[in-house]
């Protein structure tokens, strides 16, 4: 049944990809027609629900977590956190019917809410728990112990689209992380697109990846890393997924990009039939630190350890190796609190949690002690209101930045994430500092707009799941060529930089620019500009458009696997890019199993090029093409 299920939607996927919603009631959003087709609404009804039955605020009536005054705001003491309304924190001694109200109840606000302000946190503590829980915008689900064997829930951990008729692509902002998921039926689903991560998960049966029915079934997602997977994923609908160091008992279903990096039991290489692409072993990465809490209550945030040439979890023989941070020794920061605040804390030594909550800052927050973890719940949302950066990192190694939405909420913001400050020979290889889950977001939600989303000038960098976004969809006043302008999405002067999982769509200049050497990418996916009005208005210099992955003319070392770019021009404006990737053409920079897509119809114009002036165009009408490889010159198709 999955299977037919999942042929019907990737029929579809592959003849359509128009409007197929109606308008919905509620507040307005952008008009631009969208690929993902454009969201009618009812983020504003769905925002100003309060939680049914018990409130958020209850759920802390049973919960050590509720103690906001023990140590005082923006401080840890007793072995109790200060974590506010929106983290909810369940022990089994309350109650499967109790929790599941909760869980309900955050979900109704939730399901539909995609430009909503609202940030939830569902941790559970050690123990068993009946429950089934619907994950929606903005909302982590997060086991609070050592090892994913620790919280149990017996039900399902799903991500659906029956909010959106049955359409997955516009589910992103959401996570699940440090479980153990035993589907009663066997089959758990999340079917996500962008910003969607499953991390340090057990599913004990199958799992799909695909939209339930009815409805189209689309999906466009995805990553999943430091996971086990007893059953059978099943990929269904999705266009693209990234699985790094999982072990998996098997995979069936392609679509366009499917990338394995350190997995056990992952499918050969067949690039581009099916379109899988395989690496053995994962060079080096860190996972990403976690919140924990001890038999007497006390949290604490686990930093794993940095592994090299891996397969497979962190966990796999039983506790990851790594160091543990007592909370105590954290800001605990709530919204409200000013860069200002934030920043002293930072000065005198302290690590930074962001509980859930938009954070407005005129100022960048600023990291320069090595070793400094810097860790989101909820999806904890920065926003630049001044024109500002949003975080800065030294120059320095070991530092952890994890799970947080970066904003442009101000015109002309120069950066949002800067690693580094300028070009350096400093190594870091012994200690990286490693980046988790960020999401820039410029427009959506509110206007904004930045010259440079993420911008990395540190060696030895490893950045694991990134997705910049230009918004393409939302709100009305926050989408538009000269409304919400990005310019580079990712930039890389650092050498030696990794990164695993790199998403960047819609910017207006270089998507990705990569101008250090020694750099690796294993899995990109790209999406160009939907809204260009002219094409004087994208274009530099003879050159149509701009390239979704430019690698620096000086540059001598580059390798990248896996990566897919994506066209979708929507004002019928007859507008080309001359190529999707951009290279120098010297022994050194190959790149491995790489693809074009045509999304827009006849008059929207496309992609003249695969590679530099390599590979035949994908324009005016659904079409992709394949390149198994390229280096110095020489495409392999």
């Amino acid at each position: 049944m999955i299977h037919s299920q999942a042929e019907s939607a990737l029929s579809r996927l592959r003849t359509s990809r128009g409007p197929v919603c109606p308008p919905r009631s509620g507040r307005a959003v952008s008009v631009i027609p969208s690929r993902r087709t454009v969201l009618r609404g009812a983020a504003a009804a769905a925002a100003a629900l309060p939680l049914a039955g018990a409130t958020a605020g209850s759920a802390f009536a049973s919960s050590p977590a509720s103690a906001a005054g023990s140590g005082g705001h923006g401080a840890a003491g007793h072995g109790t956190a200060g974590l506010g309304r929106n983290v909810l924190v369940f022990d089994p001694s309350m109650g499967d019917a109790a929790i599941q109200a909760q869980i309900d109840a955050v979900f109704a606000v939730q399901e539909s809410n995609q430009f909503g302000t609202e940030r939830y946190a569902l941790a559970f503590k050690p123990g068993t728990y009946n429950v089934e829980i619907n994950v929606g915008f903005y909302t982590h689900v997060l086991g609070l112990g050592d090892s994913p064997e620790d919280v149990v829930i017996n039900g399902h951990v799903t991500v659906d689209a029956q909010w959106f008729d049955g359409n997955g692509t516009q589910d992103f902002w959401r996570a699940a992380e440090n479980l153990t998921i035993v589907p009663p039926d066997g089959l758990e689903r999340w079917a996500v697109a962008q910003a969607g991560p499953m991390r340090r998960v057990h599913v004990k049966g199958d799992m799909i990846l695909m939209p339930s029915p009815p409805g189209n079934g689309w999906s466009s997602g995805g990553f999943l890393a430091d996971s086990v997977v007893d059953g059978q994923i099943n990929s269904g609908s999705q266009q693209q997924w990234l699985s790094r160091n999982d072990t998996i008992g098997s995979w069936t279903g392609a679509n366009w990009n499917m990338v394995f990096v350190g997995v056990q039991g992952a499918p050969a290489t067949s690039f581009p039939t099916p379109p899988y692409t395989t690496v053995d072993r994962t060079p080096v990465v860190r996972e990403k630190p976690f919140l924990t809490v001890d038999r007497h209550g006390a949290y604490h945030v686990f930093v794993p350890a940095l592994r090299r040439n891996s397969t497979g979890t962190s966990w796999a023989g039983g506790r990851a190796a790594g160091h543990s941070i007592p909370l105590t020794e954290f800001h605990v920061a709530q919204p409200g609190d000013s860069a200002a605040s934030i920043n002293a804390a930072l000065a005198h030594g302290k690590h930074l949690l962001l509980t859930p909550g938009i954070y407005p800052l005129s100022a960048p927050l600023r990291v320069t002690r090595p070793g400094t973890v810097v860790l989101g719940l909820g999806l904890a949302t920065l926003q630049a209101v001044k024109g500002n950066s949003l975080i800065e990192v030294a120059d320095i190694g070991d530092v952890s930045v994890a799970g947080v939405i970066l904003e442009a909420a101000s015109a002309h913001s120069p950066v949002l994430l800067r690693v580094g400050d300028g070009h350096t020979r400093r190594s870091h290889a012994h200690q990286p500092t490693a980046l988790f889950d960020i999401f820039p977001r410029i427009g959506g939600a509110v206007p904004g707009g930045t010259e440079v989303s993420v911008q990395i000038d540190s060696n030895d960098v490893i950045v694991d799941h990134v997705w910049a976004w230009r918004a393409d969809h939302g709100l009305d006043g926050t989408v538009g060529w000269s409304v919400n302008p990005a310019g580079v999405g990712f930039l890389v002067n650092g050498d030696r930089v990794t990164t695993y999982g790199l998403f960047v769509e819609h910017h207006q200049n270089y998507e990705v620019l990569w101008n250090g050497n020694q750099g690796r990418t294993y899995f990109f996916q790209n999406e160009h500009p939907y809204d260009v009005p002219t094409q004087s208005a994208w274009r530099h210099g003879d050159t149509n458009g701009f390239a979704a992955y430019k690698v620096g003319d000086h540059v001598t070392d580059h390798h990248a696997w896996g990566l897919g770019s994506y066209a979708y021009f929507n004002l019928n404006a007859n507008i080309y890019t001359d190529r999707a990737y951009e290279v120098p053409d010297t022994p050194g920079v190959v790149f491995t199993s790489l693809m074009t897509v045509c999304l827009n119809g006849p008059g929207g114009g496309g992609i003249l090029h695969c590679i530099n002036n390599t590979g035949d165009p994908v324009e005016n009408g659904f079409g992709t093409y394949n390149m198994k490889s390229y280096a110095n010159g020489v495409g392999t198709v």
